[in-house]
């Protein structure tokens, strides 16, 4: 028979009939005194018949295991643990803001209906300090009869509003913001978003870049570089200048050039252009953004030469002569065809899978002189990571820091 009732006498206390099955080793046995006791198996000295009884094997003590036989353990527990002072709150008891608190998520913003192309604008918009900073310093008026006198289709009216949103998401008060106010400032700003299903009554989808872009040229109009004061003449708005918030951060100007194929004596022309965008077209030829930005800034256009006095080919390189602090990339996935029923143009979504990396080097589309400005501050930083890594590799060979093949196995360890 292998298993047994005996007893244990710890102390002043005693233990009867505890079931010891003698197949298992003493580990087994002395895991179930911890359970008991509070005594660590390593703390534990037992001993029967002045025998001492070890963890691997019973040995010479097994003859002298038998039912209503004594042990003598001696071994101090450990003490109990305390009790959490704060009551542990489990995340389904917990309510959307102190969920939203616990696991450290951004304020969200609620969806009115086909409205997430303006969620996803907004706090694509809001990630970027400076242009929280220049909010935080935007007039908004401070008094209701000054309020009702502002008028609220004017693109004003929309920056004080998108200001407002900001300022109640950075409260942290809740876990998703309402955005009716703006969205009713937004509809009557730019009523082409303010379309509705006739059948369903609800609001129609919009394109985010189209509301992203709408958003752009309104803070282009109304937003200044805070600390900057306005050019004496304000006709332009805050689109110009340096005090020009969106032309300062969001602004990128190409250089383009046009050399006609056809005719060799026609001079070559160049135009600088500004936008708040790299348009990256894709193409059935396009794996990588890298490829489908580079067709984007060749191709053949077709304008009138001077030389010819006729429309001709003209080959137009387009190379960035300036980098904003952000720079947007538009993946222009939606082509112009025709339905098959009526032929009329129709929109149509290519749905392609285009791979980027994580960093984005623009270094080679441009221009000449933009390179030889960021030339200078590329090596200073290639010379900063070749000095980390060869730091790294030097712990390494030291034996301080784990290489990348340890250290991805000591992860899947633990």
């Amino acid at each position: 028979m292998s298993t047994v009732k005996v007893n244990v006498k710890w102390g002043k206390k005693k233990y009867e009939k505890i079931e010891v099955d003698l197949a298992e080793p003493p580990a087994v046995f002395k895991s179930q005194l911890f359970s008991l006791t509070g005594v660590p198996p390593e703390r534990q000295r037992l001993m029967i018949g002045g025998l001492i009884l070890g963890d691997e094997e019973w040995s010479n003590t097994k003859s002298k295991v038998k039912n209503n036989a004594t042990f003598m353990m001696m071994g101090s527990a450990d003490s109990l643990p305390e009790a959490p002072k704060q009551k542990t709150k489990f995340l389904e008891d917990m309510t959307d803001t102190e969920a939203a608190a616990a696991l450290s998520l951004p304020t969200g913003i609620e969806n009115f209906g086909n409205t997430c192309y303006l969620n996803a604008t907004l706090q694509c918009l809001k990630v970027v300090p400076e242009l929280r900073s220049a909010l935080g310093s935007y007039h908004v008026p401070a008094t209701r009869a000054e309020l009702m006198d502002t008028d609220t289709a004017s693109p004003q009216s929309l920056t004080r509003d998108l200001k407002m949103l900001y300022l109640m998401m950075e409260s942290g008060q809740d876990i998703r913001i309402p955005s009716m106010l703006f969205l009713h400032t937004l509809h009557a700003v730019k009523p082409e978003f303010a379309h509705k299903d006739e059948k369903t009554g609800s609001y129609k989808q919009q394109d985010a870049h189209e509301c992203w872009s709408a958003m752009v040229n309104n803070l282009s109009e109304t937003l200044r570089v805070p600390g900057i004061p306005p050019p004496p003449s304000t006709n332009q708005g805050a689109t110009g200048g340096r005090n020009a918030f969106i032309k300062q951060y969001f602004g990128v100007e190409t250089k383009s050039t046009y050399k006609c194929e056809e005719c060799p004596d026609e001079p070559v022309t160049t135009e600088t252009e500004t936008s708040y965008q790299v348009s990256c077209f894709i193409a059935q030829d396009v794996k990588y953004m890298y490829t489908a930005m580079r067709k984007g800034m060749e191709g053949t256009v077709k304008k009138k030469s001077a030389v010819l006095g006729r429309d001709a080919e003209f080959k137009k390189t387009s190379p960035l002569s300036r980098l904003p602090g952000y720079l947007t990339v538009q993946f222009v996935r939606f082509s112009v065809g025709k339905a098959p029923d009526s032929g009329e143009p129709v929109a149509r979504k290519i749905l392609k899978d285009v791979k980027y990396t994580m960093k984005l080097d623009m270094y080679e589309f441009c221009t000449t002189e933009l390179q030889q400005k960021l030339s200078p501050m590329r090596t200073k930083f290639k010379e900063q990571e070749e000095k980390k890594m060869a730091q790294k590799a030097k712990l390494i060979a030291e034996g301080k820091l784990l290489g990348p093949k340890l250290a991805g196995a000591a992860a899947i360890a633990r």
